[in-house]
């Protein structure tokens, strides 16, 4: 039995916010990633407990999709604890929060630095998304013009 390819993002998200997940999903897809999602990859007669050990441990990085909603749900915290555990530090990204709603995150998860998408439009969305989950290799986000004089 051969082992799986790992992909390159599981998306953990509440219910809730299945919307943004299908959306940060099919974006992140049409930038050439590979995705795990509950929505498309846990189907029907599956066992969603191994579903979801494979989908945690066959990624090399996790995107919680933040709102009130994953913050305050159950579930949702072993999904992201699983990545930060194999990344306590966040040197390698394997943790990438995504904040989708308004929320603080509290505890461990507030020390993560995160995607902001809230109030932004389709285009700017995209754009942040995808220039912010900059491949597997971490780089800096400096601009490619300089910035405003601020005087």
């Amino acid at each position: 039995m051969s082992v799986p390819e790992k992909r390159d993002f599981f998306v953990s998200y509440n219910s809730k916010d299945l919307q943004w997940a299908e959306w940060i999903a099919w974006e992140l897809e049409e930038a050439g990633y590979s995705v795990f999602i509950q929505a498309w990859d846990f189907l029907p007669g599956g066992n969603f407990v191994l579903d979801m050990q494979q989908a945690t441990s066959q990624s090399k990085r996790t995107i919680a999709v933040l709102s009130d909603n994953y913050l305050n749900a159950q579930f949702t915290h072993s999904e992201w604890a699983a990545a930060f555990a194999q990344d306590p530090t966040g040197r390698r990204g394997m943790l990438l929060p995504v904040r989708v709603g308004k929320c603080e995150p509290t505890g461990l998860l507030k020390s993560i630095v995160y995607i902001d998408l809230l109030g932004l439009d389709r285009a700017e969305a995209r754009r942040q998304l995808l220039s912010r989950v900059g491949g597997m290799t971490r780089q800096r986000n400096k601009p490619g013009v300089p910035p405003d004089f601020p005087g």
